[in-house]
């Protein structure tokens, strides 16, 4: 596995120490308690998205639109249109729409690879279904797709956008269509049903997430439909349709339960003879690159602008 692995930090560095303790220390983003999720989606009233800041109006050329009934928001570099294209999904568990924390890494990612980045407000469960989210993401990549070369878009996403980034990578080359330059994922939910029970070797280590409490989310997202089913958890892709993705680049910190099944997932497309590269971060929490002062960010952000370039 040597040759799609990559130890970027041996250990994890203040900054990152410090910042991990803040946060372990915040409201939990999700509840621990399976039962007590479940009564949160039950009860709950819709959810609202984050609102971009006021400052990206001033500080990039901002577009908003609709795509499928819901909004979308293109933010090209303030000197105009950039090279490439990021279709960024945020990461909220299936269940959350785009948090005020994302905005800053989408503001990071523009600054550092110069790309327009694409930011689908997607509809997520219980709320709606799973198709929704899915069909946004087939016609933003249709769409975007009409003014950029594919070969220049790159699919990216943390967590559980991460899922919807690599499901979407497959729904294309399952239709035999243009496929996306680039896959990055950071943090990937890649198995819904978390079935590698060496998560929870990891579990102790990660203030964010819970095997079960996610089980839970995943069984939401995957509604009727077979969880293990590639299109579900990417994790599962065949050897042809690992083959028939576009070169990947995954960032993972390892006190995340979900580095086990993204070492899987490198190992079985590096099988399948698809170009991949795994990167982790010693002591790193999950989507450790929103924690954007830290080394082990910067590292990360600079080392998806060259392979975007690349």
């Amino acid at each position: 596995m040597s040759d799609i692995f990559e130890l970027r930090a041996r250990k994890p560095s203040l900054l990152m120490r410090l910042l991990t303790w803040f946060v372990s220390k915040q409201p939990k983003v999700f509840p621990d308690d399976p039962a007590e999720l479940r009564h949160l989606l039950a009860t709950r009233p819709a959810p609202e998205d984050a609102p971009m800041p006021d400052k990206f109006n001033t500080r990039f050329q901002v577009e908003r639109w609709q795509c499928e009934g819901h909004e979308c928001v293109t933010l090209h570099p303030r000197s105009g249109k950039g090279e490439g294209h990021i279709l960024y999904f945020h990461g909220g568990g299936f269940i959350l729409p785009i948090l005020e924390v994302h905005w800053p890494l989408i503001a990071a990612l523009i600054d550092t690879t110069g790309a327009s980045v694409s930011v689908p407000l997607y509809p997520v469960v219980p709320e709606a279904d799973h198709s929704a989210a899915e069909a946004m993401a087939d016609a933003l990549f249709a769409k975007i797709s009409q003014d950029w070369s594919p070969e220049t878009i790159t699919l990216m996403g943390d967590s559980a956008g991460g899922n919807l980034a690599a499901a979407l990578a497959l729904r294309l080359a399952e239709a035999g269509g243009p496929q996306a330059g680039k896959l990055v994922l950071f943090a990937p939910w890649l198995d819904v049903t978390l079935s590698d029970e060496a998560a929870r070797g990891i579990e102790p280590h990660d203030i964010m997430l819970r095997v079960d409490a996610l089980r839970v989310m995943g069984e939401k997202w995957a509604g009727a439909r077979d969880p293990r089913d590639a299109l579900v958890s990417p994790l599962y892709a065949s050897q042809q349709q690992f083959l028939q993705l576009p070169p990947t680049a995954i960032f993972q910190g390892q006190h995340d339960l979900f580095v086990v099944d993204c070492r899987t997932y490198a190992k079985r497309a590096a099988e399948a003879g698809k170009p991949v590269r795994l990167y982790e971060y010693a002591g790193a929490p999950h989507v450790f690159m929103a924690l954007l002062p830290t080394r082990e960010a910067k590292d990360c952000l600079r080392l998806v602008a060259e392979f975007m370039r690349g």
